[in-house]
């Protein structure tokens, strides 16, 4: 189904290209923000006055006289300076939803292309328990990856994790020669221990000058694909991994890992090809690109001859581009890499590696999780919040609420609903803020049953399984036999509100920010809630089409929570 806005878009150009055949064809059309000014909003009059040097108000009067008013059209009327408010018909939107009701998809139209997405997020350091720093890129960039998918993109979420470098001599030979029986594979081990053994390492590396010695000795055998190293480096990897895993189980987020490793065969063929392109300069015996606009170059080789991240990133993109043959890639990367990114699209734009008009490279940045004190996130021992502890006591916390509201759940049934809850108000909290801000971490406040909070739109779900169990009618069959009619006004809210779920996911993928779609959830929620107070459905002669409302909107709920992340649950 086209979206409203679409519609009335395409109403407005061609009433103003009739009109004014000599101005640029400007349909602006916006969703209203308050309900007095009806569901939608042009503003085309104030951009046509200013190219006709005209009054914008006299533009709207000319323009809504020439608006066809049958169909979706209520009513039109000129407000302001020259806008023109739009009110839909509650004829119209009782159709809308009821093709909404029936469509699997909710509304949302089919794909007139479909495209090859990569979406890199998460990306933790091996040898590093994820903190909670990984938390944003993990949640953000799941979102996504799951937005994509539901649109119908071929999508392929990578976690591009940092697995090579000059750390692993160093923590290599610490366990060589302290703990032998972890690398031999004798002795079981995990990654909060791999982690301690490397701070020791790094302490061990910066006093002991003969340590420090064999350690690059080691990095050096590993670079050159030496057998034993190459086994410890596995060994190493696959501990994490598992540590990861958990994580990553804990979260519901599914990711394919491609590490810096993978292109480490890569990295003397990237900077060949961007020599021979004449595009490098050395400085400093580096290998650099120098970039118009920037004061500092793009260092693609060090002086050396080692690689960094540039490096990887130059050559992960020209994979990404002519291997994966990706339309768009996304990275989900903190805002503090925000000039790294910049630097290595531009130069990969100079080479020649793509072309922005056919291929979409985009940084999605995001800013730090506070404490509630205004300072990054830590454990009162000043450490890093570990993303275990972190989301393990926001279940806990969960629990703790269940138990006093479900007194007749077992302790299975708990456990379970806390664990879906704890999760969900973590992911929720963080996806409901701007991603480019910071955000105040606090249990209370996302465990909330009032605002717009996991809980809140849980709940909101949950009462629609209460009225269905009460009305103890087939849903199915009213799905298929029963027409929405919208008459109430908060009915028509309602409505107005399920229909426009294609126009926020088109939103979210245009601007990559997932608070479009909780901001849409939490409003949705809050209009159920005003007819569930205005509009009896149980026992009422309008039954049959308010049970078949309160069950899209359950729907979509659930749909809109599982594309960021959230489950849902039947009681609470």
């Amino acid at each position: 189904m086209e979206n409203l806005t679409t519609q009335l878009q395409d109403q407005a150009r061609s009433v103003i290209e009739e009109l004014f055949p000599e101005a640029d064809s400007v349909a602006d059309i916006t969703q209203s923000t308050n309900p007095q000014f009806g569901h939608y909003q042009c503003n085309s009059a104030m951009k046509l006055a200013k190219a006709l040097k005209s009054n914008p108000r006299k533009i709207a009067q000319q323009i809504l006289e020439k608006w066809p008013k049958k169909g979706m059209i209520e009513k039109l009327e000129v407000a302001g300076p020259g806008f023109i408010n739009i009110t839909l018909s509650s004829e119209f939107l009782s159709k809308q939803a009821t093709e909404v009701a029936a469509d699997p998809r909710l509304g949302i139209q089919p794909l007139k292309e479909k495209k090859k997405v990569i979406v890199e997020f998460s990306s933790p350091n091996v040898a590093k328990e994820l903190h909670v720093g990984h938390l944003r890129s993990t949640v953000i960039g799941e979102s996504l990856a799951r937005l994509f998918e539901f649109l119908g993109h071929d999508v392929l979420r990578l976690n591009h994790i940092g697995d090579w470098g000059t750390q692993f001599g160093m923590l290599i030979t610490y366990l060589k020669e302290k703990e032998p029986d972890v690398l031999d594979g004798k002795e079981e081990t995990d990654l909060s221990s791999l982690m301690s053994w490397y701070k020791e390492s790094k302490k061990v590396f910066d006093a002991d000058p003969e340590f420090k010695k064999r350690a690059q000795g080691q990095v050096v055998s590993l670079q050159g694909g030496d057998q034993e190293a190459l086994n410890a480096w596995k060994r190493i990897c696959e501990i994490s991994r598992r540590g990861f895993s958990e994580i990553y189980t804990f979260l519901d987020a599914n990711l394919t890992e491609r590490g810096e490793s993978f292109y480490n065969e890569r990295l003397p063929k990237i900077v060949e090809e961007y020599e021979k392109l004449g595009i490098v300069e050395i400085s400093d015996g580096a290998k650099c690109v120098f970039l118009e606009g920037y004061e500092i170059p793009m260092i693609l080789q060090k002086s050396d001859g080692g690689f960094n991240y540039a490096s990887t990133d130059a050559a992960a993109l020209a994979q990404r581009v002519r291997e994966e043959h990706a339309d768009r890639i996304i990275y989900v990367v903190d805002a503090g890499q925000q000039l790294h990114f910049q630097m290595v699209f531009k130069a990969a734009v100079k080479a020649g590696i793509y072309d922005p008009e056919k291929v979409q490279v985009e940084h999605v940045p995001f800013g730090v999780v506070l404490g509630a004190d205004g300072k990054k996130f830590k454990t009162r021992s000043g450490e890093t919040e570990k993303l275990i502890d972190l989301l393990s006591e926001a279940v806990r916390q969960a629990r703790v609420l269940l138990q006093e509201r479900l007194q007749d759940g077992t302790e299975t049934e708990i456990n379970e609903l806390a664990h879906i809850l704890g999760v969900d108000a973590v992911k929720y909290a963080d996806l409901s803020c701007h991603r480019v801000k910071d955000y105040i971490f606090s249990y209370d406040r996302m465990l909330k049953f009032e605002g717009n909070t996991a809980a809140y739109l849980l709940y909101s779900y949950v009462r629609i399984q209460g009225i269905k169990r009460k009305c103890n009618k087939d849903i199915q069959a009213l799905f298929a036999t029963t027409p929405i009619a919208l008459n109430h006004p908060a009915e028509i809210a309602l409505g107005l509100k399920l229909r426009q779920f294609g126009e926020t996911l088109t939103h979210m993928d245009r601007d990559l920010l997932p608070n479009r779609l909780s901001d849409y959830l939490y409003d949705l929620a809050e209009k159920f809630h005003v007819f569930f107070r205005d509009c009896r459905v149980e026992g009422a002669d309008e039954e049959s089409s308010r049970l078949v409302l309160c069950e899209l909107t359950a729907r979509i709920l659930k749909q809109g929570l599982q594309i960021l992340g959230l489950k849902t649950m039947d009681r609470m």
